[in-house]
């Protein structure tokens, strides 16, 4: 473990929160209706972890599983399926409240609508549930995935019907192109978790999509006992979930907001770069961005997110890949008594992260910064199962960090 976690403490200006309101609650209440109308629904569970929650000298630990997602093994879908929703009900001049699963997979809304091509880039689970929706909805999917990528992936993508393939550039690259390919195919749409200037109304569905997630998860706390999180850890590539789920706690607690912690892959910390810079601008980190998180190897910020992630998290964090990979073998094989958790590369950064803060003595700054003590109940998400079952063999019960 010759890598050291960095992170920087939030001094950026504050802006006019403009962006927030994008995960109002009545925004989320209605993703939430529609993916509830999907017969592969279930609420996906919310695991506490209470013996490793005393090991590591907090209150409560819970721990948001979605390996369990509409049999997708990851949380992605939920924007990509809105999204696609929203825009489909924008050119039928409906509401999406209108379209529900019956009626947005029924022969006359498909006749009315007809056919379009959803473009998108991944590192595979974004693109998979574009290419699961578009299947299910009718429609074509077009999936560039960035170098590195694996295999499996690739193909869990292909077996939904997509046209997908494994491009020689980074995932910002990958964006680029199919953004462009969009651009140039009739009736082409990019539908990206990613937002940039000139390019906001789809993202900012994404990301009410992923509010799913954070609306389940705020009302099972409550089922524990638990009425509200003191911190909530989660992890960001370019900023889309982190800041959906900040977002939403915001608006949920708006007199008393947890606080916030988000997590990202060192080799592509773009929003610690920026929050380290202190002036509110975004930053980008650019070339390959090699680490195992493959689905944080982001290096452009979102617009939209980096707005709510300056105005109300606490501290953001660099993580190398051992701390991930720390995360995924500690919550696959806790304490006696917890429920185990498979949680793939990027879905157990935060809790990796976590579990070094409250260990290891190098980081008691970094533990006072937050705030963690024994009164703390921390809720994390682990947004992917085993995606890559080899890859996740070979870090869990092989010991590789890679």
């Amino acid at each position: 473990m010759d890598q050291t976690i960095r992170w920087a403490v939030n001094h950026m200006p504050k802006t006019d929160d403009r962006n927030l309101p994008v995960m109002g609650l009545s925004e989320v209440r209605k993703a939430r209706a529609f993916h509830e109308s999907f017969p592969q629904y279930t609420t996906t569970p919310l695991t506490r972890l209470d013996r490793m929650a005393a090991y590591l000298g907090l209150k409560e630990v819970y721990v948001k599983d979605e390996s369990y997602r509409f049999g997708l093994n990851a949380f992605k879908v939920l924007g990509g399926s809105f999204a696609m929703a929203r825009y489909i009900a924008g050119e039928t001049g409906r509401d999406v409240s209108e379209l529900p699963y019956s009626v947005l997979t029924s022969d006359k809304l498909r006749e009315e609508f007809g056919q379009a091509t959803f473009f998108t880039a991944t590192d595979g689970n974004h693109g998979r549930g574009v290419a699961w929706a578009a299947g299910r909805l009718g429609q074509k999917a077009v999936v560039h995935m960035p170098k590195g990528s694996t295999q499996t992936r690739l193909e869990n993508i292909a077996k939904e019907g997509a046209q997908v393939d494994i491009q020689e550039m980074n995932y910002d690259d990958c964006v680029r192109l199919a953004a462009k390919e969009a651009d140039e195919t009739e009736r082409g749409v990019i539908v990206q978790d990613t937002a940039w200037d000139g390019y906001e109304e789809i993202p900012s569905w994404i990301m009410q999509g992923y509010g799913t997630m954070a609306m389940e998860a705020g009302e099972q706390l409550k089922g524990y006992g638990c009425d509200r999180p003191t911190h909530v850890f989660v992890q960001a590539g370019v900023g889309s979930l982190a800041g959906a789920v900040v977002g939403y706690f915001t608006n949920l607690y708006p007199d008393n907001p947890p606080t916030f912690v988000v997590v990202e892959a060192d080799a592509a910390a773009c929003l610690c770069k920026g929050a380290a810079a202190g002036d509110g601008d975004p930053r980008i980190v650019d070339g390959d961005m090699q680490t195992i998180m493959a689905g944080l190897a982001c290096g452009e910020p979102n617009t939209i997110s980096w707005d709510i992630l300056k105005n109300h998290v606490k501290v953001f964090i660099a993580a190398p890949d051992w701390v991930a990979a720390s995360g995924m073998r500690m919550l696959a094989a806790p304490i006696k008594g917890d429920a185990p958790v498979t949680s793939g590369e990027s879905g157990a950064a935060p809790f990796g992260a976590l579990a070094a803060i409250m260990t290891m003595e190098e980081y008691r700054d970094l533990r006072h910064e937050i705030g963690l003590d024994e009164n703390s109940s921390v809720l994390l998400f682990s947004t992917e199962g085993d995606t890559d079952p080899e890859r996740y063999k070979n870090i869990v019960w092989k010991g590789l960090d890679r």
